[in-house]
């Protein structure tokens, strides 16, 4: 029986998501790429088709920025999964959408406000909303979790030391004084900077400022640095409370960058706007580029039953990748491969309300046709 996706927002994010599910999917769909303009649908389905071989269905469908129209009420009246790529800010909507259509929905937004609001709002669903599902948060936390239980199975100790999630949206190149690019949003980048980190220390969840924990760390024989960011984290703060004495999110960065960033704000006033002042000062001096990398580090430090310091790590370094003549960022397909992977699990299991990080059975996942395939 063929599945009808929706995927609601055609950027960068949603145009990756429907070509792998278009080109990788084992059984058949219907893709429906939505946007309230009409210029991004256009593009995103050239994009999705061009050069393929495949013939799953590719319809369009014009959104209404406010409330619902008739397209769109039609659509979800026979959508099965609704894939949330638009702004952060909509989340609450589309969830309202899913719940009255009776669609599964995943999504990808690290804002904690809109993510309770959805608990909230799917409280009792008889439909799946895995919630926070890209790479940060999203893969890296499933990645820990699996690291976790590794750690147990292996060492017979389910208390551990730490627990660290480290990853970076980098480029191949970067010149001085900022050491940087932007692969990905400007204000989603600047925002992570300046909002408190949630974090666990001494085995208690507690908040740490962003840019307060610096380090230094070599991955692959290259070394780069590390510092708190927020969002990234997800729901692994309450599951991990009593059980980890240290365990937090940061962004891995080429070194240099910090302490140039840091010097910006340390001249910017310190009001609610800070987030758009630090985007407008890093816009001017800091390049948007294609050429991208993708970094993903997890470890898991402890001590074995006997007494002996062990750590569990695991790597990836994910380089663009082509489809069809098509050049997908590394950002665009380490965020919609695990997007792309939870639609599976919602229309091949049977997940009925809201599913977190923490709950997300990692090897199946990891293992998962869309995930394996991007993180290898």
């Amino acid at each position: 029986m063929t599945k009808t996706i929706f995927i609601a927002g055609s950027g960068g994010i949603g145009e990756a998501a429907a070509l792998l599910l278009r080109e990788w999917c084992e059984f058949e769909t219907t893709l429906i790429l939505g946007d309230v303009q009409e210029e991004n649908l256009a593009k995103a389905r050239d994009f999705v088709t061009a050069n393929s071989a495949k013939t799953t269905a590719v319809e369009t469908v014009l959104m209404s920025p406010d409330g619902i129209n008739d397209a769109m009420r039609s659509a979800f009246e026979r959508t099965d999964v609704l894939l949330d790529c638009s702004p952060g800010g909509q989340a609450p909507k589309m969830a309202r959408f899913a719940v009255d259509f009776k669609m599964h929905y995943a999504n990808l937004t690290e804002y904690v406000a809109e993510t309770d609001k959805i608990i909230e709002i799917a409280g009792g669903a008889e439909t799946g909303f895995v919630l926070q599902t890209g790479l940060a948060p999203g893969f890296i936390n499933v990645k820990a979790m699996e690291l976790y239980h590794s750690f147990v199975d292996k060492y017979e100790n389910d208390k551990v030391e730490s627990i660290g999630m480290k990853v970076g949206a980098l480029t191949a190149h970067a010149h001085s004084p900022h050491f940087y690019g932007f692969t990905w949003s400007p204000i989603g980048v600047a925002t992570e900077y300046v909002k408190n980190s949630r974090v666990i220390r001494n085995f208690s969840i507690t908040e740490r400022p962003a840019l307060s924990s610096r380090e230094t760390i070599v991955i692959g024989a290259r070394t780069y640095e590390a510092d708190l960011t927020s969002g990234g984290a997800a729901d692994l703060p309450d599951y991990f409370e009593g059980k980890a004495r240290s365990l937090d999110y940061k962004t891995l960065r080429y070194v240099g960058h910090y302490h140039w960033v840091e010097s910006i704000i340390r001249k910017l006033p310190k009001d609610a706007d800070l987030p758009n002042r630090l985007q407008a000062e890093m816009l001017q001096a800091v390049p948007s580029v294609e050429d991208d990398l993708v970094l993903v580090h997890a470890s898991v430090d402890g001590f074995d039953a006997r007494g002996r310091r062990r750590m569990l790590e695991k790597a990836y370094f994910v380089e663009p990748l082509e489809i069809n003549g098509h050049s997908l960022r590394a950002i665009q397909t380490t965020t919609a491969a695990p997007l792309c992977q939870s639609a599976m699990m919602l229309l091949t299991g049977n997940l009925k309300g809201v599913v977190l990080q923490s709950q997300i059975e990692p090897k199946s996942f990891l293992a998962g046709n869309f995930v394996s395939r991007v993180y290898n």
